[in-house]
């Protein structure tokens, strides 16, 4: 049947925790041979971090009687022999819930209450503040517990007209839309506004983090959703019901939430759940299969996709077919196939993009030490061009050469002055750049941008806003970068002088790119455009509903200059890094030099003691670069396995 989702995840595991292991013996060693500068130990503590923080992201989107949650059961729960989301008839998810693994936390549900809503701190924010959930305690061993502890996020209250239009499930412009009112003129909204269920399951801790998204109603009132969470899941996967087919909400969530014009749709995937209500005692198997056939490429042609990427399953059979070990029942559910579309798309690209991300951090970091080691080696030689130098001198020319080598120290130590002035104008230049990227830019143009909301008479000119503050964060950046150019001039000129004069081998280390951050804020402003549709006018005029939109958009926003951010504090290191290894090998150049020659003149043999002590060196030398190639070489060059070369019908956004 192939490799199910489950088991390439698992492979997924074994290597992340390979590699992991591999890149703490490489830290060791460079610790061991003083390797470990500031730009090193930062290139390793990033590619650490990577490592233990890189999450596969899959979010589960579908209105309401799907199957969504059965599906979920059927791919990643079925090891329980039981259902542990709920998936009885009716509405069951009710608000967006988040399942991954912390293990700082223990196993828990964890509920915002849905009144947080009427706050105006975004989602994200929530998260840092704990005692405003409900935490339920989980027992991880109890499959039974676990399912009733789940059944939470199906709950519901219900409430006035008016504390619904506040909660953002009523809009009187658009009434079709709106939810049942009961005979009392209440109406039913979820009781929880975010769910994160926190839990070590296998897959889980290996870094998946699952999203399962309520119906088109709950989905439209909560921006961050939307425009942060689902735009960011390496792949969605969007159920629809076999019999119905695309509804006008299915296609509403289609349009609304999961397309722009330029979104790559590789990265989506579409279920045709409930194949089980088409197979028919009074039909031939071939008829049944004709007729899901004709469903298939009518979805795909309405939603713009190839038939490839819509599946039919029947996820109920195909988890009554894992509990009951029943073979021919799971391959008629047709859950196998759609496994292995997750499989080799999602985990297969996934594994694939990390590959290359921590290669480039290897391949950085092996310069950065390899340069450390070219400073020793260019010192042992002059030490032994030095030394071979005073065979057959007599005392006085030994003499001479002591009293030269202390002048050169002296001149060295004046150089110091010189090189504090460097970094004193690398950095004023570099506070600049801070500045353009700091939280005090990013916070600016979202005032200003709620300012603009905020004025009467907007609802028309509302995408040009979003687009005028959007070009202005790339003219941020690209000043960034112009600025960054200007540094890396002065770096590069500076570095020459600097090498002529004192014989070190400074080389300016790579200009950040910044232009990649500009592609991220294109992707953050599409997954915004498509918020900013006719169906959304009358919410974006009230300014609570345009208020939660562009914190959302903040919150996302800041992830991006973050990380550019830190790839010029990177950048800078690399640069101070250098200077502070050369200027420490050189120190301890004149040390050695001296110390060689009080030997020398002491005894008649120091000199050939002296010379056979900086060949073996030399040699050791040969061997911690070879050793370092060999080292690194794992981590660079290690075989892709089976995953990452495998035909992929997924992508990732």
């Amino acid at each position: 049947m192939g490799t199910s989702f489950n088991e390439q995840f698992d492979e997924h595991g074994t290597w992340r925790r390979e590699f992991a292991l591999r890149l703490k013996l490489l830290s060791e060693w460079l610790r061991d041979h003083e390797l470990l500068d500031a730009a090193v130990e930062e290139r390793l503590h990033r590619l650490e971090t990577q490592l233990r923080s890189d999450k596969v992201m899959v979010a589960f989107v579908a209105e309401f009687s799907r199957g969504k949650s059965e599906l979920i059961n059927a791919i990643f729960f079925a090891g329980y022999k039981r259902r542990i989301m709920p998936a009885s008839a009716g509405r069951t998810t009710m608000c967006p819930t988040e399942l991954g693994y912390d293990a700082d936390v223990p196993p828990c549900l964890r509920l915002l209450p849905i009144e947080t809503r009427l706050q105006p701190q975004p989602l994200m924010e929530w998260r840092a503040v704990p005692e405003k959930w409900l935490r339920v305690d989980l027992d991880v061993n109890d499959p039974a517990q676990l399912a009733k502890a789940f059944e939470k996020v199906a709950e519901v209250v219900r409430v006035t007209q008016d504390e619904a239009r506040k909660l953002g499930f009523w809009h009187d412009e658009s009434p079709e839309d709106n939810p049942m009112m009961d005979a009392s003129g209440r109406i039913e909204v979820p009781r929880w506004r975010h769910a994160l269920i926190n839990i070590a399951h296998p897959l889980l801790k290996q870094g998946l983090v699952i999203l399962d998204t309520p119906g088109l109603n709950a989905i439209g009132a909560e921006p961050e959703l939307t425009v942060n969470l689902i735009p960011q899941a390496h792949a969605v996967v969007f159920i629809l019901a076999a019999d119905t087919g695309v509804t006008k909400s299915d296609l509403a969530i289609w349009r609304e939430h999961l397309i722009t014009e330029e979104d790559n749709l590789e990265s989506r995937l579409v279920v045709l759940n409930k194949i089980d209500t088409m197979w028919d005692s009074l039909s031939t198997p071939a008829q049944v299969q004709a007729q899901i056939d004709r469903q298939r490429a009518t979805s795909a042609e309405i939603l713009g996709l190839t038939q490839d990427q819509v599946i039919p399953v029947s996820a109920q059979k195909g988890l009554v077919a894992k509990v009951t070990n029943d073979a021919a029942l799971l391959k008629d559910s047709q859950l196998p196939v759609l496994e292995r579309a997750l499989s080799h798309g999602v985990m297969g690209h996934r594994q694939k993009i990390l590959r290359a991300a921590v290669a480039g951090g290897v391949t950085a970091l092996r310069s950065e030490a390899e340069r450390v080691i070219q400073i020793r080696r260019r010192d042992l030689s002059e030490q032994m061009i030095e030394l071979k130098g005073l065979r057959g001198k007599n005392t006085s020319v030994i003499k001479h050469m002591r009293a030269r080598i202390e002048q050169e120290q002296g001149d060295f130590n004046v150089s110091g002055a010189r090189i504090h002035a460097v970094r004193s104008v690398h950095l004023k230049l570099l506070r600049e750049v801070f500045n353009l990227l700091g939280t005090g830019t990013l916070k600016t143009e979202m005032a200003e941008l709620t300012a603009t909301l905020r004025q009467p008479g907007i609802k028309l000119g509302v995408r040009k806003a979003y687009s005028q503050t959007f070009e202005k964060l790339r003219g941020t950046l690209r000043e960034a970068q112009a600025r960054s150019a200007d540094i890396q001039s002065m770096l590069t000129g500076t570095f020459r002088q600097l090498n002529a004069e004192y014989g070190f081998s400074l080389q300016a280390p790579r200009e950040p790119d910044l232009a990649r951050y500009e592609r991220d804020l294109d992707l953050v402003e599409r997954s915004h455009n498509q918020y900013l549709g006719v169906s959304n006018t009358f919410r974006l005029a009230q300014p609570e509903f345009a208020d939660r939109l562009v914190r959302a958009l903040a919150t996302r926003l800041r992830v991006v200059y973050e990380s550019a951010l830190g790839e010029v504090e990177l950048w800078n290191k690399s640069a101070a890094a250098q200077l502070d290894a050369q200027l420490r090998e050189r120190r301890r150049n004149f040390g050695r030099r001296l110390e060689a020659i009080e030997r020398i003149q002491q005894a008649a043999s120091g000199l050939d003691d002296r010379i056979a002590e900086i060949a073996a060196q030399e040699s050791a030398v040969d061997e911690m670069q070879a050793k370092l190639a060999e080292l690194t070489s794992h981590l660079i060059d290690k075989p892709a396995d089976d995953m990452a070369t495998q035909p992929m019908l997924l992508q990732t956004a």
